[in-house]
């Protein structure tokens, strides 16, 4: 398949203008994502049709804890990623290039539109698994196909995109969430091989987009875990995109390249603490205590949704996502409402 976002240059040469990389590539060269390559002067997405991974998750896991809470989402995956983050979680396949990836399926969006239709109680596709931003063409087209059945479109997305890819994705989508891994520059260039400004823009143009948004921060022992920067980080959030952003802070294992200890939950109670002095919903993942599970109203605390695990309920909301106790609107969406 063609890709889309680039243009050509002198001497069969290509550059890629999908994310911030911006990747110049001669003829037979791939792009730093390893499955955007040029042909004889023609861009190609390797990965269109390609599927490492199809199944129906619960919507918590995507993270995403205020959008249709209980129900399910088919989530589907490719290979490759813009970024190469020492510490992800499934190296294998963002990691990967179609060809060095044997176990890769072939789907058509007809199909798997077809599939997310015939799942009982679920409410769309969750773009996800590896970055979805390097499988544009084919998710773009998948989503289109969704939101003609009624189908809600969710992307879980590192956020490492340019302005007018992403402006014209949101046009398809219904809901993001987006990993906001570190508050430094240098985090970014060190240990994702990316930079931290395209994230906060594209952060902002979904804010703005008033589609709905949820974040994830990662929590590394020694990497990301200087109090200063993360209360930066959420002085951030809550002026840029407002005090109603929902956080999940998460804690980190040892994975591929990064093999410090896993974050103490002490520690993610301390930032937890710390978070909940700007943000109203903020949640912690990975975690075995029950801290961080629940939602409760910021004005008379009242438990709105009760999680255990997976296992969610909603005890608290009236069918306009009002608190039943004292009536403050929460920013979910719930089936009728």
């Amino acid at each position: 398949m063609e890709a889309r976002y680039y243009t050509a240059e002198e001497g069969h040469a290509v550059r890629c203008n999908l994310c911030p990389h911006n990747c110049l590539l001669k003829e037979g060269q791939a792009g730093l994502c390893k499955v955007r390559k040029n042909n004889d002067g023609i861009l190609l997405s390797e990965n269109y049709g390609k599927v490492c991974s199809l199944h129906l998750d619960p919507i918590e896991k995507k993270p995403l804890y205020h959008y249709y809470p209980g129900r399910n989402i088919l989530s589907v995956g490719s290979v490759g990623c813009n970024l190469h983050c020492r510490f992800c979680q499934n190296w294998e396949i963002s990691q990967s290039s179609v060809k060095d990836y044997p176990y890769l399926k072939e789907y058509t969006p007809e199909k798997i539109v077809s599939l997310a239709t015939s799942e009982e109680d679920n409410i769309g596709i969750a773009y996800t698994y590896n970055e979805p931003t390097v499988w544009y063409e084919f998710m773009k087209d998948i989503a289109e196909k969704a939101n003609s059945e009624g189908l809600k479109n969710v992307m879980v997305t590192n956020g490492f995109i340019n302005p007018e890819p992403l402006k014209e994705l949101i046009t398809v989508m219904h809901a993001f969430s987006v990993d906001l891994k570190a508050f430094t520059e240098t985090f970014y260039k060190q240990l994702t091989s990316s930079s931290l400004a395209p994230v906060l823009e594209s952060l902002k143009t979904i804010r703005a987009s008033g589609r709905h948004l949820e974040i994830t921060n990662l929590l590394i022992p020694g990497e990301n875990d200087d109090e200063k920067d993360f209360r930066s980080m959420m002085e951030w959030i809550r002026d840029e995109l407002g005090p109603d952003t929902v956080l999940h802070i998460s804690r980190f294992f040892p994975t591929y390249k990064l093999d410090h200890n896993a974050t103490p939950e002490s520690l993610l109670h301390r930032f937890y603490t710390i978070a909940r002095e700007y943000l109203h919903y903020v949640y912690l993942g990975n975690v075995s205590s029950d801290k961080g599970r629940d939602t409760t109203c910021p004005k008379c605390g009242h438990v709105l949704i009760s999680r255990s695990g997976y296992r969610t309920k909603i005890t608290g909301l009236d069918e306009m996502a009002c608190c039943d106790k004292c009536r403050e609107q929460t920013p979910v969406f719930i089936a009728g409402g």
